[in-house]
């Protein structure tokens, strides 16, 4: 009896911050892909159309693009300037931040015919996964070789097929999801491999990479190598998960939820 008691005098203080926890934001709509910036926008992909909505929820614009045929990937790299990854087209665009199309880059003419990944990184220069060459290779805006990894087959010993990638403070995060999440710097020297596997989408903020699996959202902290799990909610699959500004944004059928506004 003693002990049932402490357990709900123990429970008081969290019943409180739950009942004064911002109650979720919720972005209706069907979207295929999504992700954030810096500053808390939104960017998805609904069909052939990419939508931008602020902090708060509020559409702000939208555009249909239909000569990229269907996005695979989505990067917000720099803030209000999305790129756009089609890898049947073979094309990169950038957007602005009214998401108009400014920049095309037709990676087949620039001698990349099989690229399945691409991503955005620092002096305007992009990050690509060449399928045919098994390396990832770093080019810029005129797709002149910056860098690249050589085959990392050769490399690391093993085929290797990434599901996506990312820049964060100059350093490149691969994800091969029965491997890991490999690590590069910007002249493409292999560093680590962080030994988070099944990993269906993931970001990098500070020190901490939030990986989304399955049925959690991990928490690796780079510098401790200690991972915290996180739940998720059973009501419906969780299509994608982001972190910003200490907001939880989660993808699912519905739409994309916010929580911690």
């Amino acid at each position: 009896m003693r002990h049932a008691l402490l357990l709900a005098l123990l429970a008081l203080p969290a019943l409180g911050a739950v009942q004064s926890t911002p109650q979720p934001l919720l972005i209706p709509g069907t979207f295929q892909l999504f992700t954030t910036d810096e500053i808390g926008n939104s960017y998805a992909i609904s069909g052939d159309e990419v939508i931008l909505f602020n902090a708060q929820g509020k559409e702000m614009a939208r555009n249909s693009i239909k000569t990229l045929g269907r996005i695979h990937a989505i990067d917000a790299f720099y803030s209000l300037k999305p790129l756009l990854f089609s890898r049947e087209q073979g094309l990169v665009a950038m957007l602005d931040n009214t998401l108009s199309l400014q920049t095309t880059l037709d990676l087949s003419r620039g001698g990349y015919p099989q690229v399945t990944l691409a991503c955005a990184s620092v002096q305007n220069a992009y990050w690509l996964f060449d399928d045919r060459e098994m390396a990832l290779v770093r080019v810029d805006a005129q797709l002149r070789k910056l860098a690249d990894t050589g085959r990392l087959d050769q490399l690391l010993g093993m085929a290797v097929r990434p599901a996506a990638m990312l820049e964060f403070e100059n350093w490149l995060y691969v994800n091969v999801p029965g491997e890991g999440i490999l690590v590069f710097d910007l002249f493409g020297t292999y560093a680590r491999t962080i030994p988070l596997k099944d990993v269906a989408g993931f970001e990098v903020r500070g020190n901490m990479l939030h990986a989304l699996t399955p049925t959690a959202h991990l928490m690796y902290d780079m510098r401790s190598f200690a991972v915290d799990t996180l739940p998720l909610p059973k009501e419906r699959p969780v299509l994608g998960l982001r972190v910003e500004r200490g907001r939880t944004y989660l993808l699912d059928a519905q739409g994309i939820t916010v929580f911690g506004r």
